[in-house]
């Protein structure tokens, strides 16, 4: 057995550490012009009264607006008319995840999903100024993409993840490899 006590290989599995958990934390989506994707989002409290999905690049306007059980259609970017909805209008467990019906290129962007809570103080306008409980990057191309996940988009933060993991695993089984060889190498010199 192999002992690590080289403060490089620990360093370096360190830092394979912290770049798989920071990868991990961000969601990126790839669709397929034509599909519908649903973009997730969970809420931890069932007292939900508004829901608001945005997109960065589309503010002051939203993607989609739920107010009290009904659709506010005001301040609704014109490309998402008629084409968005809640996966689950009841909310159910907390589900506020986004359906958005036949994406095209122009849908690519990152959309944020914000929560109300009942109780808490009632604002007059709609547009909430709370952090974001969901952001997913969505990449929309024109032509086939492969293997799709359930919601329609092909999940590339667990792919990199896994071509990162396996990356740095074969990084440090080489190094380790090379350290094992040049202890091997100096015992055999000093049995001389």
């Amino acid at each position: 057995m192999f002992a690590v006590t080289s403060p490089w290989i620990c360093g370096t599995l360190l830092s394979v550490s912290f770049v798989g958990f920071t990868c991990a934390g961000h969601k990126s989506i790839t669709a397929e012009s034509g599909q519908d994707v649903t973009l997730t989002c969970g809420a931890p409290n069932k007292n939900i009264i508004v829901v608001e999905w945005s997109r960065t690049d589309l503010q002051p306007d939203y993607v989609l607006l739920y107010r009290d059980d009904l659709f506010v259609p005001d301040n609704q970017h014109p490309s998402f008319k008629n084409r968005v909805d809640l996966q689950d209008r009841q909310m159910k467990d907390g589900d506020v995840s986004l359906i958005l019906k036949d994406v095209t290129i122009n849908d690519t962007g990152t959309y944020e999903c914000r929560v109300f809570m009942r109780g808490a103080n009632r604002r007059k306008r709609a547009h909430l100024k709370t952090k974001p409980i969901t952001t997913i990057s969505l990449n929309v191309s024109p032509g086939h993409t492969g293997g799709h996940t359930e919601d329609g988009g092909k999940e590339d933060g667990s792919v990199g993840l896994i071509v990162g993991l396996v990356v740095s695993a074969v990084f440090l089984l080489a190094v380790v490899g090379f350290l094992i060889y040049k202890t091997r190498k100096r015992q055999k010199q000093g049995s001389y």
